[in-house]
Order: structure tokens, then sequence, then C-alpha cells
């Protein structure tokens, strides 16, 4: 486990006084069945997380207090991030010892203050040095200026007021792995009263770790039955907030392997929403071009492209898209299209008091099965949830594959959320963070040439 760790002098050392508890056994939460104790890091991934990161950058306590409470939320959370951003940058291009991944270890007033709807109070905000204000920056990006130095700074307003998807989106081009987290999750015992609900010791040690270890390169768990040569591929659209034509939005596409491995392609922003169906639909080069780059990519990983290739989104796919996907696969790659959403169309009861079990299905016809991905676990005795289970819809509406075999895919990769330790999840990994994948994609000015990149980039 090769981690470095940015934050406060305070931050840090509370990551530390974390990182030397999940070293050892930590009791389970008694009230509930399904809460497993955590029986130490090196006991669960059989390797080492040593108590000293290889690299350790300390981000000064005043600096983050002032930038934070900018008067201007767009110039607060551009500098905050930069704050980071630019010392994690630097680390990367100057030192040559580099981390797997890096821990960044945030003061809970930067998860309060560096969301898009929080507002510093009046009385500590520190005044804005800005040029001009929004509005004026937003005329310059509609219509442009003769100044290079207003169009310059009128670029600030193209970031999302977010700073954990900011950060991510603006570590991209250097090729950085983070994981943020907040103080107060690492040692709640700090505070008291308690400022906020948590989860018990062990679940937080059981996600934080497992997605550590994750991000560090390692596999917390794969499938034991995998078919070879099938690619799966989740379509990723988010709206360009930064846009001045409200159609335009940014297109990606998730590429996950049966082993969880997993690459995220950013395609072109263009006007692909429509408002009258209120939904994403790309033109036929995009459409090709995309895919293409999915289907080159797993040839380079495995010498040959796949033999099947399924594409999942939460919308059918119309013709022009379908014939931009055909045009963009080489002949022995079998193609096929799978719409996959929740639905209270059908719901189905047990006699007794216990919910459907996980993994029911029933197939309705050759192209339509209900999978309910969430249910009664036989290994926990419970069901994790409240209400009654919705199924999924599986509708293949493009290509003749075996739905049961489709289903059973599905089903398979409800089980590869790496980025927490939960058992099954409710959608698919292929759609599961399709909206924050698209956030991240959209949370700053990328451009379009962003290489592809491993999924632990963006969640």
């Amino acid at each position: 486990m090769r981690v470095g760790v940015i934050g406060t002098e305070m931050g840090i050392s509370r990551f530390q006084r974390w990182l030397a508890s999940v070293q050892c056994y930590i009791e389970p939460l008694k009230s509930a069945l399904f809460h497993e104790a955590f029986p130490g890091f090196a006991a669960t991934f059989r390797t080492i997380w040593p108590l000293e990161p290889v690299a350790q950058i300390v981000v000064p306590d005043e600096e983050l207090r002032t930038r934070i409470r900018l008067s201007d939320r767009h110039d607060a959370l551009f500098q905050t991030v930069e704050t980071f951003s630019s010392r994690l940058a630097r680390h990367a291009r100057e030192e040559e010892v580099q981390p797997a991944f890096w821990m960044v270890v945030i003061p809970e007033e930067i998860y309060q203050w560096g969301r898009p709807k929080s507002t510093v109070p009046r009385e500590e905000r520190v005044p804005s040095d800005l040029l001009f204000p929004k509005r004026v920056a937003k005329k310059i990006l509609e219509t442009g200026s003769l100044f290079r130095e207003e169009v310059d700074a009128a670029q600030l307003y193209r970031y999302e007021k977010n700073f954990h998807n900011q950060l991510k989106a603006r570590l991209l081009a250097d090729k950085i792995v983070i994981q943020i987290v907040r103080e107060t999750t690492l040692t709640p015992g700090d505070w008291n009263p308690p400022i906020r609900s948590l989860q018990d010791a062990a679940s937080i040690a059981w996600n934080l770790c497992t997605t550590a270890f994750y991000k560090a390169q390692g596999k917390p768990w794969r499938l034991a039955d995998v078919r070879p040569g099938v690619c799966y591929v989740g379509l990723v659209f988010k709206q360009d907030q930064s846009s001045i034509d409200t159609r335009n939005a940014c297109c990606g596409a998730q590429m996950f392997l049966g082993s969880g491995d997993g690459v995220v392609f950013r395609g072109r922003v263009g006007p692909w929403y429509s408002e009258k169906w209120n939904e994403f639909h790309l033109k036929k080069p995009e459409a090709e071009q995309l895919i293409r780059d999915v289907v080159e990519a797993y040839d380079a990983q495995h010498g040959k492209p796949p033999s099947e290739l399924f594409i999942h989104g939460k919308t059918r796919f119309n013709n022009e898209e379908w014939e931009g996907f055909r045009a963009g696969v080489p002949d022995g790659t079998d193609l096929m299209a799978v719409r996959i959403r929740k639905t209270s169309d059908l719901k189905v009861y047990r006699p007794g008091i216990r919910p459907v079990v996980r993994g029911t299905g029933v197939v309705v016809d050759e192209q339509r099965g209900f999978l309910w991905a969430s249910g009664f676990v036989d290994r926990f005795g419970t069901y994790l949830g409240w209400e009654v289970p919705k199924p999924l819809l599986i509708d293949v509406h493009r290509g003749n594959p075996d739905i049961t075999r489709v289903m059973k895919d599905v089903m398979a990769l409800t089980k590869l959320n790496y980025n927490t330790c939960i058992y099954g999840d409710g959608l698919p990994v292929t759609l599961r963070f399709a909206d924050a994948v698209g956030e991240i994609l959209t949370a700053a000015p990328l451009g379009d040439s962003t290489p592809p990149l491993p999924f632990h980039h963006y969640i």
C-alpha cells in the first residue's frame, strides 16, 4: 500500500490515529444482524498499510480558512481546490516517490461550505478580489472580449461549485487518484457532543479500507465465474451547466470487464439533450468514435476485440446511435444494447413477513425480464432495506442475447462496487456511478483531449 496523505496538521494527525486503529480487530455493531467485525487491515486484505505514508503534504490552516470564506462562491471553491490541487500536481511533477493514491483529509468547514448551495454567514465572509461579478463573466463567455485578461478571468465561472467534484476533475490531467475523507469520519470522538451521525467504527473501516485497497490497485474481490471475451459498457450523460446552449451535455462511456476493471472514456460535448423527449442521444459519428475507443482499449489489454459487447443505458438507443455503435465495432464482435431501470410495475410478495429473495428473476419474453437485485439475503437473515423491494426491468432492445444470461450478468455486476463494502448493490456497476462520473466530467473545463483513465479516478 503506497499511500500519500494531504491535509492540515490536525487532519493528518487524525488520519494517522484512524490508520493505527484499523490495523486491529474492531467490534461490530451488535444491534444489527448484517454488521460484521473488521478483522484488521492485514488480516482482511493480506497486505500491509504502513503507518507512515510514502508522501505527506501539510496544508496551512489559515489559507484554507480564508479561501473557503471568500464572498464569491465560485472564487471560494476554485481557490480552496487550488490549495490542494496545486500541491498535489507539484508533487507529481517534481518528486521521485509517487503514491498509488492520496488520502485527502478535509476539515468539516470544507464539507460544510464546499457544496453548491452552501453559504458562509455574512459576518465571516472575506471579500473576493475579482475583476467583475458573475453576470458580467457570463456575458463575456457568451460574446467574448477583446481583452485576454477578461476572458481568462471569466473562466472561473465554468468550474462547478462543488469541492469534491472539482478537485477530482482538476486532477485528471495529472492522473492523480484521491480519496476525500472528512476529519469527523476518522475520529468522531474528538467532537463532544457529536456534530453528525455516523456508521459504527467497524463499518467505516470496511468501507474506507475497501476503497483504499482498490485505489491502491488491489482487487477486494472478483467474480467466480467470468465469461471470457465479454465487455460491458455503461453510457454516461451529464448536461454541461457552464455551456450557453442548454442542450449541451458531456457523453462518456464506462467500460467494465468481468474482473471488475473499469475505464472511463470522455466523449465530445455536444447538443445531445432533447427537451422534447427528456433524453440524451448521440449523433452517429460521436457514437461510432466512442465505442471504437472502447474496443481499442479492450484490444490493447487482451490482444483481440471482445467477442460480446453489451451497452447498458437508462433509455433506449435510437436508430442513429445504433448505426454509430455498429460502425464502431469490428466483425466478430456481437453487439447488444440493454435498457436497465428500476420499476414499480411489478411487485412480488412472499408468504409470511420476509420480502422476496435477492436474485429472484421473472422472464417475460425473449427481450424482457424483471430482476430483484435487492431483497432478502439468507446469509444475513435479513433484508438491507425498508420498503418492498423494487425490481429492475431488463429490456434487450438491440441484438439477440439470451435474456436469462443477460439477467445473470446484470446480477453479477451488482457485486462489483469497490467504492464501498456493500454485499450486492441495487444497480449494476455500469449504471451505479453514471451520475457521479458525469458530474466529474463536467465539473471543470477539461477539453476533448482528456485521456481514458481507470475508474478509480472518478469515484
